[in-house]
C-alpha cells in the first residue's frame, strides 16, 4: 500500500541505495536539500533505479515550526522543489526532478498535526 509508510509520505528507494544508507522498509528518513527538509517512510523496491528516489505525490504540509523554514513532519515534497511554473501560459509544475539527500532520521518523531483542528487564539 503506497498510501503512507510509518505515518509519512512514502519514498521509494532502490535496494542498493537503501543498503548503502542502512535503511529498511518502514524506516523514517530525512529527505533534504538547500530548499528544505521533510520526513518520509521508506519503501525499498527495484521499481526505481539506483541513485533515484521517488516521492509520488507529497503529503499535507505539516511544519515542525510554523512561520519558519522548518522540517515538514508529514512529507510535503513541495518543500524540496523549485517554485516556478513552466511558462507564463501553462504554470505547470516544473519540478519533476529534484536533487536531494536521504538519511535515516535520528531526531524525535513527532505526531502529524496536519489533520488536527487549529488552536484558536483568543484576542485580549
Amino acid at each position: 500500500n503506497f498510501a503512507e509508510v510509518s505515518g509519512r509520505e512514502p519514498v521509494l528507494i532502490n535496494p542498493k541505495d537503501a543498503k548503502a544508507r542502512g535503511l529498511a522498509n518502514g524506516d523514517i528518513v530525512r529527505v533534504f536539500n538547500d530548499r528544505g527538509e521533510i520526513l518520509a517512510g521508506v519503501l525499498v523496491t527495484d521499481i526505481v533505479p539506483e541513485r533515484v528516489a521517488a516521492i509520488c505525490e507529497g503529503a499535507w504540509y505539516d511544519p515542525e515550526v510554523w512561520g519558519e523554514k522548518s522540517l515538514c513532519q508529514h512529507g510535503c515534497v513541495n518543500v524540496l522543489t523549485f517554485d516556478k511554473g513552466t511558462s507564463s501560459l501553462a504554470q505547470s509544475n516544473s519540478a519533476h526532478t529534484v536533487l536531494a539527500q536521504i538519511e535515516k532520521f535520528k531526531g524525535e518523531i513527532k505526531p502529524i498535526t496536519a489533520f488536527s483542528k487549529p488552536k484558536i487564539l483568543q484576542s485580549l
